[in-house]
This record gives structure tokens, sequence and C-alpha cells, in this order.
């Protein structure tokens, strides 16, 4: 088998960053609820992090913003009129709704979609799934867009890649993407364990859920999507969601437990059956090396705060992990502690990098939420669209454009200037361009030009 790697396909923050604290469950997200956001400094902090871990020597590249305000939704639920009459009249007559239509969430590439390498697939291929993500509308939008961009990416007529339709939007099927899916191997190129993470099962009344806040992944989701992909079944773990855990802010699992190669951290109230969970991680991945968090070092509220779970977990190129955390894991003492006693072992944590993604955090999004990993061999990585993968001139195009088209301040109040609109459209326009990927946005298909 030729070599493979795995790529962090971060998406790029959108024109209308806003805090409108849509996400009920995520802590930060309703916490800063019509704080005064900075779409600029978002992008930027972004991209800067996307920097640092290419400069790691680890493989990146890039995922377009979705299109906001999202005329096309409103239009579908009963408004009519120009664009700036849609969002006028919107604005007059049901806010939430407009503040829905104009979430920049796509910045959060990690609910993209479940992806699986072709060392795990029956067919040999990378099978991808965009996720429905129904449990909140202003997500639900998402899907067909990221399909798109997905089909763009990575070219169905390239014979190695498998696009599969979102998984049918009822709440039994309720899927969020790669934050309640990790894998583990020995190397990127062998065959691995997918460990899917859900927080209720959809057809069992008897189920236990959390008190707070709502179980968004099904376990019916995620069984449909490994079927779907080709897993072999001894090479696929299905684990629950402590309903503590969610409870606590924990919406997804990737806020309390990360993983990558032969390497798992978690917290201990991560899942229902701590035990359980590593001897089976343990029988299925027997290389599997990990740390395990206990509470009495780390509360659970600490590790929410922090996001240090939300960190990204790399390999770097001489075979040693690297954390790349969210800076405000350096405020919370038990998580530095942690931080610190893990680097004083010779395995897996070699290096620790601090991210500044605060605008994403205020908004309950870390380092992890901010990418979706895809690992590729050297023959899909040249079918792969070349445009999207990071580069130094890609680096500085994107500082750019960013600079150009983007706000320094967004307030709710401005969602409905028609101005942002052209300018989040204007701005779209010119990424597709500079990444290569052709019209896959609603304004370009519908212009006459195009």
């Amino acid at each position: 088998m030729s070599s493979a790697f795995e790529f962090n396909f971060d998406g790029l923050v959108g024109p209308t960053h806003n805090y409108a604290g849509l996400s009920y469950g995520n802590v930060a997200s309703m916490k800063n609820k019509l704080a005064v956001s900075n779409p600029r400094a978002a992008a930027l902090q972004g991209i800067a992090k996307m920097k640092l871990v290419a400069d790691l020597g680890v493989k990146q590249a890039v995922l377009p913003p979705h299109e906001r305000p999202h005329v096309p939704t409103l239009r579908r639920l009963g408004f009519d009129g120009s664009d700036a009459d849609v969002l006028s009249n919107v604005r007059r007559t049901d806010p939430a709704l407009l503040a829905a239509a104009c979430s920049a969430s796509s910045m959060w590439a990690a609910n993209a979609a479940t992806v699986s390498p072709s060392p795990d697939t029956e067919d040999g291929k990378v099978h991808f799934t965009p996720a429905n993500l129904i449990s909140q509308f202003h997500r639900s939008i998402e899907a067909p867009t990221t399909a798109r961009v997905l089909k763009a990416i990575f070219p169905e007529d390239a014979g190695c890649f498998v696009h599969h339709p979102p998984l049918p939007s009822a709440s039994h099927f309720a899927d969020e993407g790669a934050a309640n899916h990790t894998r583990l191997c020995s190397s990127y190129g062998d065959p691995g364990l997918e460990i899917f993470v859900y927080g209720r099962r959809a057809f069992d009344a008897n189920d236990v859920l959390p008190k707070k806040f709502p179980a968004r992944q099904t376990y019916e989701a995620c069984a449909a999507i490994a079927r779907n992909h080709k897993l072999r079944p001894d090479r696929v773990l299905f684990l629950k969601q402590n309903p503590d855990a969610i409870d606590a802010g924990a919406f997804h699992n990737d806020v309390v437990a990360v993983g990558n190669r032969s390497r798992m951290l978690w917290h201990h109230l991560a899942y229902v059956d701590q035990d359980d969970a590593h001897t089976k991680i343990a029988q299925m991945c027997p290389h599997e090396d990990g740390l395990y968090i206990s509470t009495h070092e780390m509360p659970l509220d600490d590790a929410v705060a922090a996001y240090v779970f939300n960190s990204q977990f790399v390999t770097l190129p001489n075979g040693k992990g690297a954390l790349i955390a969210p800076a405000e894991s350096r405020d919370v003492a038990t998580v530095q502690r942690y931080i610190e006693s893990a680097m004083d072992e010779d395995d897996p944590i070699s290096e620790v990098h601090y991210a500044d993604v605060r605008q994403s955090m205020q908004n309950g999004g870390g380092p992890a939420c901010l990418r979706l990993r895809v690992v590729l061999t050297e023959d899909e990585i040249a079918k792969t669209n070349p445009g999207v993968i990071w580069s130094e001139s890609l680096h500085a195009r994107l500082v750019e454009w960013v600079n150009r088209h983007y706000r320094e301040e967004l307030r709710a109040e401005d969602l409905a200037d028609p101005k942002l609109l052209d300018e989040s459209r204007a701005a779209l326009d010119e990424l597709t361009g500079i990444l290569g990927l052709g019209s896959i946005y609603e304004f370009q298909v519908a212009r006459p030009d195009v």
C-alpha cells in the first residue's frame, strides 16, 4: 500500500461570523449571545492556526465558507420580493430566523461530514457522508452546500472517492459528523478502528438521556454511516457518550475526547462505561497507547471551559504527537497541570502549541472544531483538487482576501443589511476562483453568466 497522510481541512470563517446564541447545549454560544463579533479577526485567527499546523509539517487544506445570509432558505419559508425585501421582512417579523439564516457555523468543519479512508473500506475507496445536522435549524441548512464542496474537492469521476447523500432528515438519524467520530491506527495507511460516539438510541424508549441538554447524535445514524461506508464490523466500535458530559456542555464528543494514530485522550466522564470502552479499544486496537484523565485531576466543568480535549492531536513528521490547544487552556489550573504532566511523559505528547482562536471559542468551537480530518494516499492526493491544498502563496492570498472583504465588527442589527449580503457574495465569488472550485454556491449557479 502506498503511503498515506492525514490532512486537516479547516473551515474558513465566513463574513457573517456573529454571536446569535443559536446552539442550545453549547455553553459558550449561549453565554456570548448578542456580543459584538469581529469577522475579520475570526477569519485571520483561523488562517493563523492553519499556518501553525502546516509549519509543523502536518498536511493542511481549506474548506470554503457557505453563502450567508442564505436567502434561498428564507424564500422557502415564505418570504418574497427582492433580496433586500426578504432580509428586511425577516428582520421585522422573525429576527431569530434571520440570525439562523446568517450563521457562519460551517466554519466548524468537524461537523461537515464523516469520512472513512480507503484502508478501512471494503471497496478500498474514500467514503464521505455530509452530516444532516438536523438537531439545530441553522446547521441543517449546510448539508447541500457541504455535499457540493466535497464533490468539487474530491471528484466522483476520479474513481477513488464515494459520496453518499446525507442521512434522512429525521430525528432518528440525527448526524453531527466527525465531531462524534475518530479513528485509531498504527499508521495512516493501515486499516484502522473507527469509533462512533452517540448520545441516544432513537428507537429505544428506555434509553437514559441527559436531563438538561439534548443528545444530538443517534446510534442509528452512526450505524447507517458505518454500513454505507462499507466498514468491516470488527473494525467499528460504537460508544455512548455520558449524559452527564452532555449536560455539562459537551454537546459533541470532541469536547471531551480526542484521538490520533495510536493515541487517545479522553475525560473520565466522556463515556457511559469508561472501563468497558477502554477494554474494547485495547482488544480491537492493541497498538493503542492512550492517556485517560480522571475527574479528580480535571473537573468536567474545567475541561468544558478550557476545551482542552477540543485540541487538535496531530502526528509530526518525526512520528511524535503534538497538541494544538486553545489559548484558554493556559487559564485553567487543572488543565495546565494536566498538559504539563503529559509533557513529562515520553509519549504521547512531545509538543504543545497554543492557538488563539478566541473569536471561534466564544461561540463554542475550539481548534478541533475548525477542521475535518481526511486520510489520503499519494494516489488520492494526486486526484484531489489542488487549489484547496495549503501553500505559502495560498496563505498570502487568503490573508489579503480577508482583509479586503471582511468587516471588523458585526452586530445583530447588521444582519439585515443588504450590503452585507452583497459583500459576502462578492467575497465568496472571488474565493471560488482562488480555490479553483467552480460554481458551488446557489447565487453563482443562478447567474445567467455562469
